[in-house]
């Protein structure tokens, strides 16, 4: 099952023409099936760390590894079924305004259709199954625009959810919702964990995560001070 290692990872942004490191000298290993809390301040390199981790940039310096292979050095032809192996939300929202909840979760379940697929694995059950998980029935024909936030979360949850991913990366996804959707959506998240699934999820909602007592690493201006298994937020060891 999949392993995240970062081994003296190092990301720089250029910023008025000179290089500002947005995440320093970064040694991380995240196993299959934990659950981890990115904590810190805003720009202390949450987001950075995450895109990361999922491919999206690759390092300056050091090595962000997938099951021991080296991400930056994975052949093109095998890149999309190595994005594959991670579920994705991100800060801003992402949903296709101009297709219903049911059409942007059959987008991107097409890209993991096996080529064979049995009757359970076709994308209209994957749909049908993701939607349940979330809790979404009957919005299947819904736009985002007639959505609330906390519903446009669960879809893209849904989304990142389905095609089966072992890893799921997501930032900030309980900001701007009610103090009730936060802990809708931490419970559900607590559940596909018990799945199997890892989760790697940057927050700023200190209260759940002292609740939860989950595995925190702590970021401040790239660096990571604090790695603590069931810990609160912020806490530095």
């Amino acid at each position: 099952m999949p392993t995240i290692t970062l081994q003296h990872v190092t990301k720089y942004y250029k910023s008025d023409g000179r290089k500002v490191p947005a995440v320093q000298d970064v040694d991380l290993t995240i196993q299959q099936g934990e659950f981890v809390f990115l904590t810190g301040s805003s720009g202390a390199g949450k987001s950075t760390l995450l895109s990361l981790m999922a491919g999206k940039v690759k390092p300056d310096r050091g090595r962000v590894c997938l099951d021991g292979k080296d991400v930056a050095r994975i052949p093109k032809w095998r890149q999309q079924r190595n994005l594959l192996k991670f579920g994705q939300v991100w800060q801003e929202p992402s949903l296709v305004r101009r297709q219903t909840v049911e059409e942007n979760l059959e987008l991107v379940g097409l890209i993991g259709a096996p080529e064979q697929p049995g009757p359970s694995h076709s994308v209209e059950n994957r749909v049908r199954k993701v939607i349940g998980l979330v809790g979404m029935q009957g919005y299947e024909k819904k736009y985002p625009v007639e959505l609330s936030s906390g519903e446009t979360r669960r879809v893209e949850l849904a989304r990142a959810m389905i095609n089966s991913p072992p890893i799921l990366l997501l930032d900030e996804i309980t900001a701007n919702l009610d103090d009730d959707n936060i802990w809708d959506m931490f419970h559900l998240l607590t559940e596909i964990n018990r799945g199997g699934t890892t989760v790697v999820m940057a927050t700023h909602a200190s209260q759940y995560v002292n609740l939860l007592r989950r595995r925190v690493v702590t970021l401040v201006d790239g660096h990571i001070l604090g790695d603590v298994s069931k810990g609160r937020y912020g806490e530095i060891m």
